[in-house]
């Protein structure tokens, strides 16, 4: 992953901001931080051992009952301690104290529906800020088709969603995928441009009647076999399944789209994937810039041979 300018919140690789003290006299952990902290309420004293900000001698370390001797060095962090994250349907590629950018797997959903509310991106995102403080919060942006993958962010205060959702058109910059098509579109590239509608079955068509949104999406070739094409797309605008509806519009569903028209399903997925996010940030005003590759069986597929 990558960023156009570099982000200057917090250096993990300076010394943590913190009280140190050096022990006087023999004693174990917890005692000596009540003593120390005599200011802070108890349960405030133990939540900084549970969230990993004390450490003895330069280690880390959440036991309440950890020896002290003369000579021990305690430091207090003002730093909550990293906690790990570790999912194979979601990876945080950036987070700061406003937002994180994630890389989600097809077949997770972004958000709850009627009858999924804990396999979410949303779900696992919100129990991983809540290990830090339990009043911690995510808070959604944009969202991704369960079968869609790719790169995705939320914010994590209510100001920095407010900020982004009211300016969503200038605050994102780039939103580019890949897409496995089926067939080859007659032009190499070309700009798509759409009125789209839903009707009741909660599915998303183009109309010629002069109602719905306007869609606008960009698409280059990258390769094509003949049989199917990967292509390159720009979001202008940010419809409901836009490119699903738009391929479909010109006779090139997504490849195990079946929803919206492919005949095929080589890999037993959508094929479509999110693969870049651009946004200026809201609070620093940084250009950020976030990449994936693009899936090996999307390029494969496009290469192979009929």
């Amino acid at each position: 992953m990558a960023r156009r300018s570099e982000y200057r919140g917090t250096d993990r690789s300076k010394a943590p901001r913190g009280r140190k003290v050096t022990v006087k006299e023999e004693n174990t952990l917890l005692p000596f931080l009540f003593g120390l902290l005599n200011e802070q309420s108890k349960s405030s004293v133990k939540a900084l051992l549970a969230h990993g900000q004390i450490s003895v001698n330069g280690t880390v370390t959440s036991q309440f009952n950890t020896p002290l001797i003369p000579g021990d060095e305690v430091l207090i962090s003002y730093e909550r301690g990293k906690v790990e994250f570790n999912n194979p349907l979601l990876t945080i590629v950036w987070e700061d104290d406003d937002l994180i950018v994630v890389n989600k797997k097809e077949g997770l959903l972004s958000v709850s529906s009627t009858r999924v509310k804990e396999r979410t991106a949303f779900h696992l995102l919100s129990g991983y800020v809540k290990k830090t403080d339990p009043r911690n919060k995510i808070f959604v942006l944009h969202r991704l088709d369960r079968d869609t993958s790719g790169l995705m962010m939320f914010a994590k205060n209510l100001q920095v969603q407010k900020a982004l959702q009211s300016n969503w058109n200038s605050a994102i910059t780039a939103r580019t995928y890949v897409a496995v098509v089926e067939g080859r579109p007659e032009k190499d590239s070309d700009l798509i441009i759409s009125n789209l509608t839903e009707n009741t079955n909660m599915q998303v068509y183009v109309t010629t009647e002069g109602d719905g949104k306007e869609a606008i999406t960009r698409y280059r070739l990258l390769h094509s076999n003949g049989a199917y094409s990967l292509l390159e797309l720009d979001l202008e605008t940010g419809r409901k399944n836009q490119i699903r509806a738009q391929m479909q519009s010109i006779g090139h569903s997504i490849a195990g789209d079946y929803k919206y028209g492919a005949e095929t399903d080589p890999a037993g997925r959508l094929m479509l994937h999110a693969r870049r996010l651009d946004f200026i940030h809201p609070v620093t005003g940084e250009e950020m810039h976030f990449e994936t590759r693009i899936p090996d069986k999307f390029t494969s597929l496009a290469h192979k041979q009929k």
